[in-house]
């Protein structure tokens, strides 16, 4: 690898094929932007050997959880940033629950330029929908849309926005905004005491059960309020089988609703709580292996529309206690692409382009970023991630960029890795080591 020095600044990407597709070519960036694409290429401040590799648009994950401010212990903007860019991405949406909550202007200011200054990944922060995350006063939405970070989407994720006429003004003014409001599909009530899916192994093991039907109801709301306030709803962490028929239901309706789930929902189930350990427990909670299939299937139909990762850092307090008294939440920022690569890429449900469509191009369609999930052709931003399809590697949850260590991938053997993840031209990521800015 080379560098030199100049006013106008140039990467070289070898021997990658975009999308997965056809020959190996080369890929020339200039100031930030795709100049060339061709074969033989040379000459340029800074070269990355793709191996023969997977090119694809930068990954965009709707869904994080980033801690600052308040819980720096368990992980900050910079630590966060840092998994990001070793998985792959270079956009992430850093949800509202942080202490204090990011529901003004000052606050999501804030996070944005936080996130500017370590300069990884772009972090864009995620509104309150409500004062507090309380469910009783709408947020200022208007002045953090309006604000430094120009919020886009809105959520009160944690906590369900459970009263369906704050709810209905919510998408009013978000439809008047261009903005996104983002649910946490839990009604509140059927979930008191709940910490496991509810079914046989809930009972099995004496844990309190957590019904379907408290994602379920809330899905089957919120997309009739949509239609009817003319705004957009997106569904957090999808996880069940009828959530998947309610969005089906609804989208055939014309209603502007869509969705998200996670790696952790794709690939585990509620099997593995027979062990009690805690790392397993997460909001809403892993279901049964058929809720699993029909995910899979609803993700490679369209039907769910993306990816999104829930990155949830918990300090080890927090996670090595009794089942009930843990925090809910795992990591997911630099497992993500290898998930994905073992439950929809192995059995032939997404090839690699499908994989930029869930990862990348849809996650960034549905809040409006310009120069996320582009194209990878002359002319388009250089946010890009060189994948290893071959490639296999063991999680260390010890060896992670997060401060925490919560996931439930802990020495599993997966495929695919992220070789190199450029932002705008720039390298933020390569062969498992961030490049600081």
């Amino acid at each position: 690898m080379t560098r030199a020095t100049g006013a106008s600044t140039s990467l070289l990407i070898t021997d990658v094929r975009l999308y997965g597709e056809g020959d190996p070519v080369d890929v020339r960036v200039v100031d930030g932007d795709i100049a060339e694409i061709g074969t033989g290429l040379a000459g340029a401040d800074e070269t990355v050997d793709g191996g023969g590799g997977v090119l694809l648009p930068g990954f965009v994950d709707l869904h994080t959880h980033l801690r600052e401010p308040g819980r720096e212990d368990t992980e900050t903007i910079e630590t966060g940033s840092a998994a990001a860019a070793l998985g792959g991405y270079t956009a992430v949406f850093a949800m509202a629950n942080t202490d204090p909550v990011a529901d003004t202007a000052v606050l999501t200011d804030h996070v944005w330029r936080r996130g500017q200054a370590v300069g990884l990944v772009d972090v864009h922060p995620v509104g309150a929908v409500t004062v507090g995350l309380q469910g009783t006063q709408l947020a200022e939405l208007g002045a953090m849309a309006d604000g430094d970070a120009h919020v886009k989407m809105f959520s009160d994720d944690g906590k369900c926005v459970h009263d369906p006429l704050l709810m209905r003004r919510a998408l009013e003014y978000a439809r008047g905004l261009g903005v996104l409001i983002a649910q946490h599909a839990e009604e509140p009530r059927l979930t008191v005491g709940a910490i496991a899916h509810e079914g046989p192994n809930a009972a099995r093991l004496g844990l309190a059960g957590w019904p379907r039907s408290a994602e379920e109801s809330i899905v089957a709301r919120d997309a009739i309020l949509a239609r009817d306030a003319g705004g957009r709803v997106h569904i957090c962490h999808a996880s069940t089988a009828g959530t998947v028929e309610l969005l089906r239901w609804a989208k055939a309706q014309g209603i502007a609703i869509t969705a998200e789930v996670t790696p952790h929902h794709l690939l585990l189930d509620d099997s593995r709580l027979a062990t009690y350990d805690a790392v397993n427990k997460v909001n809403p909670p892993l279901r049964e292996d058929s809720d699993c299939v029909a995910l899979r299937a609803a993700l490679a139909e369209g039907v769910i529309d993306c990816v999104a990762t829930d990155h949830a850092p918990h300090a080890e307090q927090e996670k090595c206690c009794e089942f009930a008294a843990a925090r809910p939440g795992m990591l997911g920022l630099q497992t993500a692409l290898s998930v994905i690569a073992a439950t929809m890429v192995a059995d032939g449900a997404l090839d690699w382009r499908g994989v930029a469509r869930v990862m990348s191009e849809r996650p960034a369609a549905i809040v409006g970023l310009p120069d996320q999930g582009r194209p990878i052709a002359v002319g388009e931003p250089a946010n890009l991630t060189v994948v290893d399809p071959d490639a296999t590697w063991t999680v260390d949850a010890s060896a992670l960029a997060s401060r925490s260590a919560n996931t439930p991938f802990d020495s599993m053997t997966l495929p695919a890795r992220v070789v190199a993840t450029v932002l705008r031209g720039r390298v933020t990521a390569i062969d498992g080591e961030v490049r600081a800015r």
